[in-house]
């Protein structure tokens, strides 16, 4: 037996190269701590794509604007919230103020038509609530913090986003309702103009910009009770 196990000794050390020694099973081999694998995936970023890569980094630039405005929003900042590199924000946005207006795109939720409730003062006051509600909400939030900031240079670069996503629709659905209140007989003939339809947008973006102030329901009534019914009762 001892010679047999001799023999087998000196089968292994011949295959071996010379000077190397039999070495134990290395120890990367060997199953790592379950634990410690859970960490390290955690640890790592998660992988996003499409839709859901930029729902992730519009949510980080709706918070960057929220918390610390535009002047401090940076790319860097953006992609490291999101979890993803600068360079993906790149391959979509030249720069901040293109990733901006389209966060504020796809967040801000569109105008749509008032439904018809029976006059023009009920109308009108179901609109200025609607859009006192997207001025309050965290998109709203950040469209304000946005506006705060902007120079003259900066506010030619948004002006086109707040007319045609904002300000033209908003306008079609007071005219809208302006013009069924005219046949229905509440509202005078001829006030369905682009210069009352602009009250709403101007009061609201007045309130907000230039005075610093919320918007609440007790605005609401005022706005409506004291501006616009007055403005275009028969």
């Amino acid at each position: 037996m001892d010679q047999l196990v001799r023999r087998q000794a000196a089968d292994r050390s011949d295959r071996l190269p010379a000077g190397a020694a039999e070495q134990p099973e290395a120890e990367s081999a060997r199953p790592s701590c379950p634990v410690q694998v859970v960490a390290e995936a955690l640890g790592r970023p998660g992988r996003r794509r499409g839709k859901e890569l930029e729902a992730a980094i519009f949510e980080a630039t709706l918070d960057q604007l929220t918390s610390g405005g535009f002047a401090r929003l940076t790319m860097e900042g953006v992609a490291a919230a999101a979890r993803t590199g600068k360079a993906a924000l790149y391959r979509r946005w030249a720069s901040k103020v293109e990733l901006v207006i389209d966060a504020l795109d796809a967040t801000l939720p569109r105008p749509t038509d008032t439904p018809a409730l029976g006059s023009a003062r009920a109308e009108l006051h179901y609109l200025v609530e609607s859009f006192v509600a997207v001025a309050r909400s965290r998109a709203g939030g950040a469209m304000s913090a946005v506006m705060a900031e902007l120079d003259h240079e900066q506010a030619e670069l948004f002006k086109d986003f707040m007319a045609q996503r904002m300000l033209g629709p908003t306008k079609g659905v007071i005219l809208d309702i302006l013009r069924r209140g005219a046949e229905r007989g509440d509202v005078r003939p001829g006030a369905a103009t682009p210069v009352v339809a602009d009250v709403v947008p101007a009061m609201l973006l007045y309130r907000i910009k230039v005075c610093g102030r919320q918007v609440g329901p007790e605005f609401v009534d005022q706005l409506v009770d004291e501006v616009l019914v007055p403005l275009i009762r028969p």
